[in-house]
């Protein structure tokens, strides 16, 4: 079983991640948002910046794709090698901070791996309105993540839900964590776990 996570920034993807790992003994293979040496410089200066960030994210999410997630049995991801190439690289090239250029040769390497890749058995979508990623985001505390504009949290917003209503993969499951509170709620967090069971997980899965 492999369980693929997606949200944008502060949705409560890596909160998910940990939960469903605990109660379902799937090995958690989280972001590597802190390894990215060009995070902070990017989120100062995106046009500068983007195309080396979104090319460690890319390699690294390759990386762990293939060492991780392809071998494992039962495994969930903090974010997916699909959300970089549709959603944040491509809302980078749509706003003008990726030539075409860059966004070609970024799209070649991807594409170039893609087939490789092991397709989610399920796919859970985070939404979050606006409001809510921001006080996730402040609530955390990521001094390079305090700058990010709501114009592009709310550009990545869009950008997700039209690749949610195109994605065919696998079956989606879309969780609004503007109303289902699973961090702190018990009672949100065993509804949660039930409609999981529904698609397939179980304790322990086997």
């Amino acid at each position: 079983m492999y369980v693929a996570i997606a949200g944008n920034i502060g949705s409560g993807k890596s909160t998910l991640t940990a939960l469903l790992s605990e109660r379902y003994a799937l090995r958690a293979v989280y972001e590597a948002v802190d390894e990215n040496p060009y995070l902070a410089d990017f989120y100062a200066d995106m046009g500068r910046w983007a195309f080396q960030s979104q090319v460690f994210f890319l390699s690294k999410r390759l990386k762990q794709h293939l060492e991780e997630v392809n071998p494992a049995v039962h495994v969930v991801q903090d974010r997916t090698v699909f959300e970089d190439a549709y959603i944040f690289a491509q809302n980078l090239h749509l706003e003008g901070h990726l030539s075409q250029r860059d966004w070609s040769t970024y799209l070649s390497l991807y594409e170039g791996i893609a087939p490789a890749l092991r397709k989610p058995d399920l796919l859970i979508y985070v939404r979050a309105s606006l409001p809510t990623l921001q006080a996730h985001i402040q609530r955390r505390g990521r001094e390079y993540e305090q700058q990010i504009p709501a114009e592009y949290l709310a550009a990545l917003n869009r950008l997700y839900e039209a690749w949610i209503a195109a994605y065919d993969l696998s079956p989606v499951l879309v969780i609004s964590s503007d109303t289902v509170n699973y961090a702190d709620d018990l009672e949100d967090r065993e509804l949660l776990f039930r409609m999981l069971e529904g698609y397939g997980l179980s304790r322990p899965l086997v």
